[in-house]
């Protein structure tokens, strides 16, 4: 164990914040998968526990192996694993599987192991690399906008309309993220108010393409259309009913909370151990509860912003923002929902909730922030130079 930990490199304070949302995290999971097992009938307690924390141990080995890849290397393995993820994203699209004739076409089944693996986790964090090394490159020459189409908004888009189908609010936040990183990068923002104006143009063209021939694109827009509707005006469906448990448990919750395991929504709330988990935890820890929790997502952000002003490369600076902020994005997102901020949107809670792949993508973007953060940089500093920076700096764009 003492090897093991001399070997553990990179930010400390990353380290002890996942670890400790991952400790924590058997609780909520421990407590809500009762949900699952005597409402659902799906297997026992002890085996989701057992399950989280197999998904949990494999997750930190990604971890542990990611972050000994020096930094440089993710610029070439992004290139090689973008065509792979597009065919995996138009592999899933294409099984056409519904869930109350709904697409749902999320996930593909692993050979042999027979767990299911969400591509979009995995091209969320391969998109986000792959911009970081277009903007590395473009960082010394004047970009113009026809010369980034192919380059950069091809396989963005590409990466954005094999999600969207059957994952609308996984794509919004990619492509919000996108537009993030690539402000942060110095692209200039007329041509990023030129893509998001055709985003918005492309998501209205699909609209009323699924309106059009719904066979195309099973119930997608009306699942999206009846969240939204249900969060401007309340009304008997499945968001609302779920978003009204939700309340429930948050206000009984109270100050401190009902304790650990002592939650009663948690066999009323139909995704209880994943996307509403947070409620949940502020049902049995209270608000002292869900505010630490929130501190400790701040914490990772603050602590992100921190590895990426350190960075000796103008890359590395923005492969931690661009792998590093969509975590604590999806985290907040997951705790609006559950207060009613936002509509229904079906993301998780990162490192709490339980799942599968979307831990897994998780701890690789981990990996790759705590491989930036490591001190061994002299390679890529001959290679980049020093690129210094301050925070305001890497916050305001000015890269």
């Amino acid at each position: 164990m003492t090897q093991f930990l001399k070997n553990i490199q990179g930010d400390k304070a990353i380290w002890a914040v996942v670890a400790l949302l991952a400790i924590f995290s058997f609780l909520p999971v421990y407590s809500a998968s009762s949900n699952l097992v005597y409402v659902v009938g799906n297997g026992t307690t002890m085996g989701h526990l057992v399950k989280h924390g197999l998904l949990l141990f494999l997750g930190f080995g990604i971890i542990y192996g990611v972050h000994k890849i020096p930094t440089h290397f993710f610029k070439g393995l992004s290139i090689i694993a973008m065509p792979v993820v597009l065919v995996l994203l138009a592999y899933t699209l294409a099984q056409g599987t519904t869930i109350d004739g709904a697409n749902a076409s999320r996930w593909i089944r692993l050979p042999f192991v027979g767990i299911s693996f969400q591509t979009s986790n995995l091209a969320g964090v391969v998109l986000m690399i792959y911009v970081a090394r277009y903007l590395t490159k473009m960082k010394d020459r004047e970009i113009r906008f026809k010369e980034s189409i192919l380059p950069l908004w091809l396989p963005v888009f590409l990466v954005l309309i094999l999600i969207l189908p059957a994952n609308f609010s996984t794509a919004a936040i990619l492509f919000f993220m996108v537009m993030v990183l690539c402000f942060l990068g110095g692209y200039p923002m007329k041509y990023l108010l030129s893509m998001t104006a055709a985003g918005l143009a492309g998501l209205c063209i699909f609209v009323l393409l699924a309106k059009a021939v719904p066979d195309l694109f099973p119930n997608r827009v009306d699942t999206w259309m009846s969240r939204l509707e249900s969060f401007w005006d309340p009304a008997d469906t499945e968001a609302d009913y779920q978003i009204e448990k939700a309340k429930i448990a948050i206000a009984s919750g109270g100050i401190i909370g009902s304790g650990a395991g002592k939650s009663v929504m948690k066999n009323f709330l139909p995704q209880s151990s994943s996307d509403f988990i947070y409620a949940i935890i502020i049902e049995e820890y209270g608000l002292v509860g869900g505010l630490a929790l929130m501190f400790f997502y701040l914490l990772l952000l603050f602590r992100i912003v921190v590895v990426a002003n350190a960075n000796a490369t103008v890359f590395g600076k923005l492969l931690v923002v661009g792998v590093g902020l969509p975590i604590v994005f999806q985290a907040l997102i997951n705790m609006a929902v559950a207060v009613e901020l936002f509509p229904v949107t079906g993301q998780t809670l990162p490192l709490i909730s339980s799942g599968g792949t979307s831990i897994w993508m998780t701890c690789l973007a981990i990996g790759i922030i705590l491989s930036a953060s490591r001190k061994d940089r002299n390679q890529e500093q001959s290679e980049e130079g020093t690129g210094e920076l301050n925070p305001l700096e890497v916050l305001s764009g000015q890269i």
